[in-house]
């Protein structure tokens, strides 16, 4: 080969070396793709569609029905009717029950109102037995850690009922209703009618007296 022809392609080779050198930092001076947004985290836009007090009356109240009217001890003059879940449609009944509270209390969450449009409550008078819409909120806005945690206490329940039904246990299911009530009854002491609340403690002594004057100790056989 001729030195005419070695630098020709000496020259070629450079001219590409430098292009391909400018394509690249050319490239790599481009600013990345962004990522693609994430998901927003906290709070959907879910949007509150009634009241606090209609929620209670339509869907939690109804639900909590079918926990507290599955294990019933009546007492009638020929004694004691007991009704506890025997049937596979009796458990699902409860289950639907749990399930449905454990989702549907989350709900009290959702930023809405106490009561609908013109709805005071009881709230009105001297010595008002219910607290106003507006005094509620009050509440909630001073300590909303209290409320969620008033919440978490029934959804509790809710779990721990559905864990029952897998084991079929009425006795628990029993107990667990009472845990429910308790529940239900501590979250309106604090925030609906607090003004029950020395009342219900006091009838709640009672009852633990008369349960305990129940308690007999058997006596020694001679």
């Amino acid at each position: 080969m001729s030195s005419g022809s070695k630098r020709i392609l000496i020259a070629a080779a450079l001219v590409y070396a430098v292009a391909l050198t400018a394509s690249c930092t050319s490239s790599s001076s481009k600013p990345a793709p962004a990522p693609p947004a994430a998901a927003s985290a906290g709070r959907t836009e879910m949007k509150a569609v009634v009241s606090v007090k209609e929620l209670m009356r339509y869907t939690i109240d109804p639900i909590s029905d079918n926990i507290f009217d599955a294990v019933t001890y009546d007492a009638t003059k020929k004694g004691v009717v007991e009704t506890v879940p025997k049937t596979d449609e009796d458990w699902e009944k409860v289950q639907i029950g749990a399930v449905s509270l454990a989702e549907a209390i989350d709900l009290l969450k959702l930023p809405r109102p106490f009561a609908p449009p013109g709805d005071v409550n009881n709230s009105t008078g001297p010595n008002p037995p219910e607290l106003s819409p507006a005094q509620i909120q009050a509440k909630l806005d001073a300590d909303p850690v209290l409320w969620d945690a008033k919440i978490q206490a029934l959804r509790n329940v809710a779990l721990e009922v559905m864990e029952i039904v897998k084991k079929r246990d009425a006795k628990e299911l029993f107990e667990a209703s009472e845990d429910l009530d308790k529940a239900c009854e501590n979250c309106h002491l604090e925030y609906w009618y607090p003004g029950d609340r020395k009342a219900v403690e006091e009838d709640e002594r009672q009852r633990a007296r008369i349960e305990k004057s129940e308690i007999r100790t058997p006596r020694r056989e001679k």
